[in-house]
């Protein structure tokens, strides 16, 4: 039997060295891989080039990191709730690419399937297509975007088993997913882990032929990126 389970995120997260390219999922701060982060920042691993739609919160998710001085660059889409990433890109410590939120969508889906680079209208006559090849097709112009090409891939599910199938759960399914076997190797922290065959398989977002590490993740604070409330009268 398949087994991708491993013990702890020591393990986990084994063979990450500094400079490598790592690929963090979630939506704002919904399903980022929490546990991974935390052993990223415990670890100091330096050099950093990061993807992933947002940079976290100045005390949460990948904004530890840049506290840290831990990231050299960030490929992201949304990255207006963080000082420090603000203030780290204005003064040119921190290299940064900016692209439409479909388009890291799809870079990460394109390297998941193997596909080396894909033609999108997305950025066409402004910054984003600078310096990319363009072309028509049926009298409407596209840019060229590549695959992403990233060392680990590290993932947080709602479910999985040990053969690393996985289940997620409400907005956690947005870049999860596709960043699911995008990278050489792609670790999935999970709520729970349960046997083999506990999944039922018409509710399995993705396979375990996607994931080479899995382990159950522990202290989740999902915290709320933007808290807005009315006040009482």
């Amino acid at each position: 039997m398949i087994n991708k389970k491993v013990d702890n995120i020591q393990q986990a997260l084994k063979g990450v060295e500094d400079n490598m390219t790592l690929m963090l999922g979630g939506f704002g701060l919904c399903g980022i891989p929490e546990n991974a982060i935390a052993e990223l920042v415990k670890r100091n691993v330096k050099g950093l080039k990061c993807i992933s739609n947002n940079a976290g919160v100045d005390d949460f998710g990948l904004g530890l990191l840049l506290q840290g001085k831990q990231i050299d660059k960030m490929t992201s889409s949304y990255v207006g709730e963080n000082d420090e990433f603000e203030r780290q890109m204005l003064s040119g410590d921190l290299e940064v690419e900016l692209i439409p939120q479909g388009t890291l969508a799809e870079r990460c889906r394109a390297a998941q399937a193997g596909f080396p680079a894909f033609y999108t209208p997305a950025g066409y006559g402004t910054e984003v297509a600078e310096g990319k090849e363009t072309r028509a097709f049926n009298g409407k112009m596209y840019v060229l975007e590549h695959a992403f090409d990233a060392d680990f891939a590290f993932v947080k599910a709602w479910k999985g088993d040990s053969a690393g199938n996985l289940v997620f759960k409400g907005t956690a399914r947005n870049f999860n997913p596709n960043m699911c076997g995008a990278a050489k190797i792609t670790v999935a922290e999970v709520e729970e882990l349960v046997p083999v065959g506990a999944l039922d398989p018409n509710e399995i977002h993705i396979p375990g032929i996607f994931v080479q590490r899995i382990f159950q993740g522990e202290n989740y604070e999902k915290r709320i990126e933007q808290r807005t409330v009315r006040k009482r009268d």
